[in-house]
């Protein structure tokens, strides 16, 4: 039986109504999808400005805090407890400015809300000053095989000193001019320490601590054939840039140093280390409220309690301040679900004098 044309035509109407309407729908969510990322974009950059003055505004707070804290004529020393570390506040908190101050979750304009984190350089040891023995030192306390050490510090020395002379193990530009891509070594003091990931031996383990393969700048390195893959690549317990900084006075501040960077100075082992920092602590495990420096608490006495030979001290002394003067302040602002990060290093002269040396974010 033949079936007529005039039969056929409503079912294929139907299909061309069904495929249209499809055709349709997609491009209408299409176009709903598409109005949602431009209402989100338009949105975050509405925001974006916002979050920059939140950022700012947190580096303002962290100015305020630190010029209060210095203007604290019975706390003479920088130290952990401290509102600016996080702290609760020395003794001297309660009758200042700085009562009831929180860096935390500082709420800020409509919707705006920011967080200040403050930490001083000072209780870092400034590579740019670093001779060949510190810098030894410190491949030392992070784990680094001693073959390694001769190469390492001179070609770190090689990187920072003015001239092309190559130490012994070390590479100038000429060594760098061979690499692909090729580049000149800075021969001046580093700006930031991540310089570092530039210089001859030093890889990304080396530089971050731990396993950093998977680190982002470590495909730079891994591409001048500088770090391995797999089970070639060695774990340390602490990195270089726990232990360095390129600014700072010159001295470690001996109530914030960590334990590995107390070692970083001549003649203190671990367990003098250890013993400074039970020294500067009142059983709680919190910093003193007295901290080394302040009344009895002197360097002197804390490394003579230590158990230094009082004939050294007066060398080593010459090594530490109670005083920070370079800060890294870190803001995280959120605004309308909008997050950014901003960066700022503060160097604090006075209470009057408190001044931004960069701000930046991510």
């Amino acid at each position: 039986m033949r079936v007529s044309a005039h039969n056929r035509s409503p079912g294929i109407a139907l299909v061309i109504v069904m495929i249209a309407i499809t055709v349709l729908g997609i491009l209408a969510a299409g176009f709903a999808y598409s109005m949602k990322v431009e209402t989100k974009l338009a949105q975050n950059a509405n925001s974006e400005l916002e979050l920059i003055w939140l950022g700012r505004s947190g580096v303002e707070l962290a100015r305020y805090v630190l010029a209060q804290q210095l203007a604290l004529g019975c706390e003479p020393y920088d130290s952990l407890d401290q509102v600016w570390a996080g702290g609760s506040g020395g003794f001297c908190t309660s009758n200042s400015a700085l009562a009831g101050i929180s860096l935390k979750n500082y709420e800020l304009g409509e919707g705006g809300r920011i967080s200040v984190t403050i930490t001083d350089l000072e209780r870092k040891f400034n590579i740019n000053i670093a001779d060949e023995a510190v810098l030894q030192q410190g491949l030392r306390l992070v784990g680094v095989d001693a073959g390694d050490f001769s190469a390492i510090s001179g070609s770190i020395l090689d990187w920072i000193d003015p001239d092309n002379n190559t130490h012994i193990g070390g590479a100038e530009s000429d060594y760098y001019q061979g690499l692909n891509p090729p580049y000149f070594a800075k021969n001046g003091p580093l700006d930031d320490l991540s310089e570092l990931l530039l210089v001859r031996g030093v890889t990304p383990e080396i530089f971050w601590g731990g396993v950093a393969t998977n680190h982002p700048l470590a495909a730079f390195q891994r591409r001048l054939g500088r770090v391995g893959s797999g089970s070639d690549i060695a774990a340390y317990a602490v990195g270089l840039s726990e232990v360095f900084t390129p600014i700072s006075n010159g001295r470690i501040n001996i109530n914030t140093a960590s334990l590995t960077v107390l070692q970083m100075v001549p003649l203190i082992d671990e367990n003098i280390a250890a013993r400074i920092i039970e020294y500067r602590t009142e059983g709680e495990g919190f910093v003193s409220s007295m901290p080394i420096g302040s009344g009895g608490k002197t360097i002197a006495n804390a490394l003579l309690n230590a158990g230094l030979n009082p004939n050294v001290i007066p060398l080593i002394e010459r090594y530490f301040t109670v005083r920070s003067s370079t800060f890294e302040v870190q803001v995280d602002a959120e605004i309308a679900g909008c997050k950014k990060q901003f960066f700022a290093i503060l160097g604090r002269n006075s209470p009057r004098d408190v001044q931004v040396l960069s701000f930046y974010w991510k």
